[in-house]
């Protein structure tokens, strides 16, 4: 069934709400610990495909980071990007509000809770904190006497608020040694396309994973106009997806190819900055009366990893160490630090829009320009893509795609 659209040039009028200075320190802190997860992971996944939140994973520690003190809390405060931040708690829990905001046009939310061991005993003071600005309620689990069950309690209620694409995500042997706390932060979004791709107009292509291999990718297309912009200094080609109601875009960051058979998605990652990444984005510098011819592979990526090695190699160490941590926030009791950090993420891109859901959970535990005619845009070879919250200026969810598997 076709559809029928108001004239493009009509939704060029939107403009994202600006945020608040401190909510733009905020999201900077959060950008900055993007770009720098985004390095950690590339390196020890160069090949592959990748995709998480780095909002997920900010709040999530953010949590843990509200109960750190002494060197503990300054690790997470530099690795996190918090120094900067007057008041990051507070400023979090305007983010979550901001991104938890009602819309009839699309799903996102974020949602936190924590499961305690009933045995334990947490400061009050921190449970309120948690649950005021963190809308993170505790409820009590029996780690020590119903291990497996209190696994699938945890596991049940992210499935529900991912939508059933998160299963399984605390595995057996994650609760054996009985944790004392288990934070966790899912991400749900879903969302259609400003600008339908046409099913109809989808084929098979071939994608280059690199100069001597090709693999066949379901290939969208669409003409339209993009807020798009080339960056000839950097072989760089940005474009600008929105989606519905335009609060939330996807941008594509796509590398041109290279001459002498060097990896070009190596070369942009290795030049990425956050100052880069906002003027390259920046709705001022994007030509918005362009006419491009947009090929986008469908693709879904899932991604799962422990964190905790590439946390602690980015410098954040004595908070996984068990007789170094200092969560004395969280309990008198002496003992407590993260056991294990896990982060699950999956996307699906297709002619409709974008389907993402995402969670983070952290085990803690003790003792142990215009231009006439039509630009092309061929998505046919490795790209980075990210998904921005343009009210706040946030970017949810960061990734690359390498092609198919």
């Amino acid at each position: 069934m076709s559809r029928h659209y108001l004239n493009p040039t009509f939704w060029l009028v939107f403009v994202a709400v600006s945020s608040s200075p401190a909510m733009e320190g905020l999201s900077r802190a959060n950008s900055l610990f993007a770009l720098d997860l985004y390095r950690a992971l590339s390196a020890s996944n160069a090949e592959g495909n990748m995709f998480f939140s780095p909002l997920s994973v900010s709040a999530a520690l953010a949590m843990v980071y509200l109960g750190a003190r002494g060197d503990t809390a300054k690790e997470m405060e530099k690795v996190l990007s918090f120094s900067s931040v007057s008041d990051v708690h507070s400023h979090f829990e305007s983010l979550t509000s901001s991104i938890n905001s009602p819309s009839a046009f699309y799903i996102l939310k974020l949602a936190n809770r924590l499961y305690g061991e009933k045995t334990f005993s947490f400061l009050p003071e921190y449970l309120e904190s948690t649950l005021k600005l963190y809308h993170a309620e505790l409820q009590a689990v029996d780690f020590i006497g119903a291990a497996e069950d209190s696994r699938k309690l945890i596991n049940t209620w992210v499935e529900e608020q991912t939508e059933n694409k998160i299963k399984d995500l605390l595995k057996p042997e994650m609760v054996k040694y009985k944790p004392r706390l288990v934070l966790v932060n899912v991400i749900y979004f879903k969302n259609d396309w400003m600008l339908y791709f046409e099913a109809k107009d989808t084929q098979e292509m071939p994608f280059k994973i690199n100069q001597n291999e090709s693999r066949p990718v379901e290939m969208m297309y669409k003409e339209e106009r993009f807020p798009f912009r080339s960056i000839p200094e950097h072989d760089l080609q940005v474009l600008e997806l929105p989606y519905r109601k335009y609060e939330l875009s996807m941008f594509i960051l796509l590398p041109n190819e290279t001459q002498d058979g060097s990896d070009p998605l190596l070369k942009l990652e290795s030049e990425l900055t956050l100052d880069k990444l906002l003027d390259w984005t920046d709705s001022d510098n994007m030509s918005t009366w362009i006419d491009v011819k947009v090929y986008l592979p469908k693709f879904k990526v899932e991604f799962e990893s422990s964190l905790s090695d590439t946390l602690h190699r980015m410098g954040m160490s004595s908070v996984f160490g068990e007789s170094k941590a200092d969560l004395t926030g969280m309990s008198s009791q002496d003992g407590l630090f993260i056991s294990e950090m896990v982060h699950k993420a999956f996307v699906n891109v297709n002619e409709e829009g974008t389907e993402v859901a995402v969670t983070g959970t952290i085990l803690v535990t003790d003792g142990w320009d215009v231009v006439t005619a039509s630009q092309i845009f061929r998505a046919d070879h490795p790209f980075i893509f990210f998904i921005r919250h343009n009210p706040t200026n946030s970017i949810l969810f960061l990734g690359r795609f390498r092609g198919p598997s």
